[in-house]
């Protein structure tokens, strides 16, 4: 049986939480840091990004898929979960910001998932891994 994968990746942006939370939040604004073309599905129950809210993300060749938000507390977590359209299993996310001493903000990117493929939840964690450390300051202060 596979065991359930752990990305982890930390960055620092120059800007407060309160801008960093309203780039994150704002589906579109992720394609360039995954490398995916991105479409707002529907908006969240009582906000445009809060929890409910609907995108697809289509990476490359690769089958397009949904993630829903479902937490959205302004300015310090965002949690969503792929609910459609994945050969992964469990998969979640979750963005934990913090404000730094300078007034910048840390935040915090984890993501869990599993497959039911022998060996490939392992090399998509791989690939998550360098791409978000590498995509993350695509998304400028």
């Amino acid at each position: 049986m596979a065991t359930p994968e752990r990305v982890r990746v930390t960055h620092v942006f120059k800007s407060d939480p309160q801008t960093v939370f309203e780039k994150l939040a704002e589906h579109e604004n992720l394609g360039p840091v995954f490398g995916a073309n991105i479409t707002r599905l529907s908006d969240g129950t009582t906000s445009r990004n809060g929890a409910g809210s609907v995108r697809r993300l289509k990476i490359g060749p690769l089958p397009a898929f949904e993630e829903t938000t479902t937490t959205a507390e302004p300015y310090s977590l965002i949690e969503y979960r792929i609910t459609k359209g994945s050969p992964l299993k469990g998969h979640w996310g979750r963005q934990e910001l913090s404000p730094t001493a300078d007034g910048g903000t840390q935040l915090v990117y984890t993501i869990g998932f599993d497959s039911k493929i022998p060996g490939m939840a392992g090399i998509v964690a791989k690939q998550l891994q360098a791409g978000l450390a590498k995509g993350l300051p695509k998304l400028t202060d």
